[in-house]
């Protein structure tokens, strides 16, 4: 197992998604917690890529949750597990409509919590519960609607809460991630501090493009700051 984990790492780390895929899934029937969130990820990489058909996507996001769920059995407790199996959730969300996608917010948020109390320097961890509070903090009214007839008491957040989780997460690992560098600036503007919306943006399309989702952030970015 500790020679898969390693050659899974390198490959991992050199970008290599469809070969770390075909590598793990060989042992998508281990018992290892480890080996598990990493095929979660895989599968997951795999879906994200433009490549990949419609269809295939779909299939590769539920067998993502699929992999998270056992490591989560293996090993609960396992911070990346945690991590894996609430953005699996959420990806799974994508297909399950509105209701299913608040209901699970309880979930998604308890388990980025819970991998957070695991390892309070995973910087990726605290930048997806910021996430979280962003995406409430700006839903929809009507997605308010529905959630406030679903639930007692819907999931709620604030931009300020939001922005404390980004900028714990930079204190944890600085410059980690372009798309954290880019939520501080869409929270600052939430906020309507231009002036640290303008640092954090120009921050963030200036991080080096190593992914296809660095490219898009410093788009995004570039378009933000050209609409101040």
């Amino acid at each position: 197992v500790e020679e898969v984990i390693e050659q899974a790492d390198y490959l991992y780390g050199s970008g290599e998604t469809e070969k770390l895929y075909r590598l793990l899934v060989q042992h998508k029937t281990s018992e290892d917690a480890e080996l598990l969130w990493r095929l979660a990820r895989a599968s997951r990489d795999l879906a994200q890529l433009s490549s990949t058909s419609a269809e295939e996507k779909q299939q590769l996001v539920y067998e993502a949750l699929e992999y998270a769920k056992r490591a989560l059995e293996k090993n609960e407790s396992n911070f990346a597990a945690h991590k894996w199996y609430a953005i699996c959730i959420s990806d799974v969300g994508d297909y399950e409509g509105i209701k299913a996608k608040i209901a699970n917010a309880f979930v998604i948020k308890e388990h980025f919590q819970r991998a957070i109390e695991l390892n309070p320097k995973d910087a990726t961890s605290i930048h997806l519960m910021g996430i979280w509070c962003y995406s409430f903090a700006d839903m929809p009214w009507y997605q308010r609607k529905i959630a406030a007839m679903l639930f007692a008491t819907p999931p709620t957040s604030t931009y300020k809460e939001a922005l404390r989780y980004f900028h714990m997460a930079e204190e944890a690992d600085p410059n980690f991630y372009s798309k954290n560098l880019l939520f501080l600036g869409k929270t600052y503007l939430k906020l309507n501090n231009k002036k640290m919306a303008l640092l954090w943006l120009s921050k963030a399309k200036e991080y080096p493009a190593h992914t296809e989702e660095d490219k898009q952030v410093q788009k995004e970015a570039l378009e933000l700051l050209n609409s101040i």
